[in-house]
């Protein structure tokens, strides 16, 4: 299994370059942090995860830090679970200061 996300600036409709991601596995005594990366200049962190277990993850999006202390959401954070540890999963995020979706991408 591999984790990998994509953020899209939804105003500029252009990749979102240095975005904090942090990739957290839930446990029995909370949320461990797995890895913390930075987007590249193409808005993407490949690289979060290479090998995990099935169960349940978090990626921590740092809002603030990309659009400014103006942003609505200073912060997302996107939890999903990983049933096939085989599978490689891509969490792509379209951001906005005001909106934010998110799906699971290929």
């Amino acid at each position: 299994m591999s984790v990998s996300t994509h953020v899209l600036d939804a105003v500029t409709g252009r990749p979102a370059a240095g975005v904090g991601v942090r990739l957290e596995r839930r446990t029995g005594q909370g949320w461990d942090e797995m890895t913390a990366r930075s987007t590249d200049d193409d808005g993407r962190v490949a690289d979060l995860a290479a090998v995990a277990d099935a169960g349940v993850y978090r990626l921590h999006f740092d809002v603030e830090g990309y659009l400014g202390a103006d942003a609505f959401y200073p912060e997302v954070a996107v939890t999903f679970r990983i049933s096939d540890a085989d599978a490689h999963h891509h969490v792509p995020l379209v951001l906005s200061p005001f909106a934010y979706s998110t799906y699971r991408g290929s």
